[in-house]
């Protein structure tokens, strides 16, 4: 069966160094066959402006076909999250019809305050308050007056599955809590919505950050729960630092790819120097996706993050001579 694996950007701010680095080896693992998916369901947060900056971003690395536009108009090449809210109400039904999803009114401080209040990788473990508490989210609204969330009733025995960098990983539900899946302000959450596409758009492999790794076992929950097949290989990678420590993120608007674009950084030696931070080449050096797939193997790709120095931007930016 030929690999199919996704680019998903997430249109909440401008594309950087790190987001770049995975969907290149994202697109390497997958010899190219790769999905773009548009993660724009949180509203409030997504721009047009970010989802027009990351596809051509991604046509300037060649990681996309040129001339990508949005899926409602029946010719895309993309998939646009926001377009499909029905589709993912469909499946959060489905789930509290089987009896794993369940309405809760709990607010932040609420939980924060609940006795011990442990931390998983998202905040605050839900301690389960409204399991099993109301007949549905119009019963919960009109007996405390807020409008409910959605949570996943998640129990049973741990969540298994193998990364290609850390193992064999196992979860324990207990350790991570009842997370949601449809938001108070009626908005489907990331994992409901990325467990639905992957399963749905017949996605085989996964590579993405390390700080997903423990969301790749909600995912499997959600689409086991649902029957729902799931990816069959995973990869979480380790992040571009800025040199301070801190992993790169979108609001280090000075190492955007837009930024590097303006500064006159060519695509080629962008595309060299992520590979050459993935070890995948011994030294950075120029270089287009379709020539490096003959240098990739998942098993040649580190656990540990790398440091980007001032020395590596002025190699970017060819001011190095």
């Amino acid at each position: 069966m030929t690999p199919l694996g996704r680019l998903a950007p997430t249109p909440s701010g401008l594309l950087h160094l790190g987001n770049a680095r995975s969907f290149l080896l994202a697109w390497l693992w997958a010899r190219g066959n790769v999905l773009l998916r548009i993660e724009d369901i949180d509203k409030p947060r997504c721009k047009p402006e970010f989802t027009k900056a990351a596809i051509e971003d991604l046509e300037w690395l060649a990681l996309v076909a040129t001339g990508v536009r949005n899926a409602s108009d029946g010719t895309a090449t993309a998939a646009f999250q926001s377009t499909r809210t029905v589709l993912y109400r469909n499946h959060l039904q489905s789930l509290a019809q089987r009896g794993r999803a369940y309405p809760c009114t709990c607010t932040r401080r609420d939980i924060e305050e609940a006795s011990s209040a442990p931390h998983g990788d998202e905040g605050v473990i839900y301690p389960g308050t409204c399991r099993g508490k109301w007949r549905d989210a119009a019963h919960a609204k009109a007996d405390t007056g807020r409008e409910p969330a959605w949570r996943f009733l998640w129990d049973g025995p741990p969540v298994v599955f193998h990364d290609e960098l850390h193992g064999d990983v196992t979860v324990d539900p207990a350790t991570l809590g009842d997370f949601v899946l449809w938001r108070r302000d009626d908005l489907p959450s990331y994992q409901l919505a990325v467990a639905v596409d992957d399963a749905l758009q017949g996605i085989t492999q996964v590579l993405r950050g390390r700080d997903l790794l423990f969301s790749t076992a909600r995912q499997l929950a959600i689409q086991r729960a649902l029957g729902l097949p799931s990816p069959a290989a995973w990869a979480h990678v380790p992040f571009i630092q800025d040199g301070t420590g801190r992993r790169m993120a979108k609001r280090d608007g000075d190492l955007s790819l837009r930024t590097l674009r303006e500064h006159g950084a060519d695509a080629r030696r962008v595309t060299g120097f992520l590979a050459w931070t993935a070890g995948l080449i011994g030294k950075p050096e120029p270089a287009t996706a379709k020539e490096l797939v003959g240098e990739f193997r998942v098993q040649k790709l580190g656990r540990d993050d790398f440091v980007l120095a001032e020395s590596h931007v002025d190699w970017l930016l060819n001011r190095d001579q």
